[in-house]
């Protein structure tokens, strides 16, 4: 298992290719990102509290089967520098990886993301839509108005620091997984979501969820007719990111595919990485 905030879990061996962190400077911010696999390029991007080493090896081994997989840190995420805390936004967040794309001499890819990832992922499909061939959505909301919220208090334990760093992976195991997982999950992963845990900075937490209460308290903008086409894939026993609001993308994103993953959690990646791989290669080879 790999995970540090939102982030995946399982097992299985790196995805084959190159992987090792690059950087790029953005306005004299340090920009992070790891590029593995091989293939036509796949933009994917990660949620809250998480790095690009945050993402469920064995769903990063089967996708580099047919991709070359350019996982970013988002600012203040791993190896990425935060700069102004205050300007960390979903929108500024797409407008980072547009400039990577740039500095990558990439004109045009497939973009999946995952939580707050998925977030990004839209908003830069709606920036730039001549730059996004087809975008998934794993376990994501439209935002504003028309998402569908958690139940009452979820909010509140996600973002819970309280207690010690092995505390805090347990309460947030529980959110990740559903109830018949999330104990054995906790027994074999628990110390390393702790360690990860342990790193992460208060001010980036801090920033990252006032760009999560604006995405979900302001209206969207509606994606134009040059939109891509999306896949959205939720769990159906998802507590943070409830499954309804896989329909409400729906209503929102013309044409968007929906797939369920029976039993799956909000890291329905992790329990089902090789299934939830497929999707998405069929899906953009499509």
């Amino acid at each position: 298992m790999s995970a540090a905030g939102e982030g995946g879990a399982g097992g299985g061996e790196s995805a084959a290719g190159d992987d090792e962190v690059r950087t790029i400077e953005i306005d004299g911010r340090r920009l992070a990102w790891r590029s593995l696999g091989a293939g036509r390029p796949l933009l994917l991007v990660n949620g809250y509290a998480a790095s690009s080493a945050d993402w469920d090896p064995a769903l990063l081994q089967a996708l580099g089967r047919s991709f070359q997989l350019i996982c970013p840190d988002n600012r203040g995420a791993g190896a990425s520098q935060l700069g102004d805390a205050f300007e960390l936004t979903i929108d500024a967040m797409a407008a980072d990886l547009e400039r990577l794309l740039d500095a990558l001499g990439i004109a045009r890819a497939p973009v999946a993301g995952w939580s707050m990832g998925s977030y990004v992922a839209q908003r830069l499909a709606m920036r730039s839509p001549g730059r996004v061939d087809a975008l998934v959505l794993l376990a994501s909301a439209p935002g504003g108005p028309t998402a569908v919220s958690a139940e009452p208090g979820v909010w509140e334990r996600l973002t819970d620091h309280s207690g010690t760093p092995r505390e805090q992976a347990t309460r947030l195991i529980s959110l990740l997984f559903p109830p018949d997982v999330a104990p054995e999950i906790d027994r074999q992963f628990g110390e390393l979501v702790a360690d990860a845990r342990a790193q992460l900075s208060p001010e980036l937490l801090a920033a990252q969820e006032r760009a999560l209460r604006a995405w979900h308290a302001e209206p969207q903008p509606l994606p134009g007719g040059d939109a891509p086409p999306v896949l959205a894939i939720c769990g159906s026993e998802d507590v943070v990111i409830p499954p309804q609001n896989a329909d409400a993308l729906a209503a929102r994103w013309p044409g968007t595919h929906v797939e369920r993953i029976a039993g799956g959690g909000h890291a329905f990646m992790a329990q089902q990485p090789k299934r939830v791989a497929q999707l998405i290669v069929d899906f953009v080879n499509t």
